[in-house]
């Protein structure tokens, strides 16, 4: 049923997704294009993360801020 809520986003593999679970609150495809517009970003920028920095304490840290910062991008644009 997780899943089914959160499908994963189509910009991560699995193998991403099982060594960072947090990944898959970053897609955005299901969204209507004015939220895909304000949740992109995050999810890219996400992408960067992963792909440039070392898998560490920080990053993880850096990735749930991340996640946090999009949730308040996305109620700022349903409000």
């Amino acid at each position: 049923m997780k899943d089914h809520i959160h499908p994963a986003p189509v910009e991560f593999s699995q193998q991403l997704l099982d060594a960072d679970p947090i990944l898959r609150y970053f897609h955005y495809s299901h969204l209507p294009v004015a939220l895909q517009a304000a949740s992109r970003p995050f999810c890219e920028l996400a992408a960067h993360i992963v792909g440039t920095l070392p898998r560490n304490a920080e990053r993880t840290v850096a990735l749930r801020k991340l996640l946090e910062a999009k949730d308040a991008a996305f109620r700022a644009n349903v409000q």
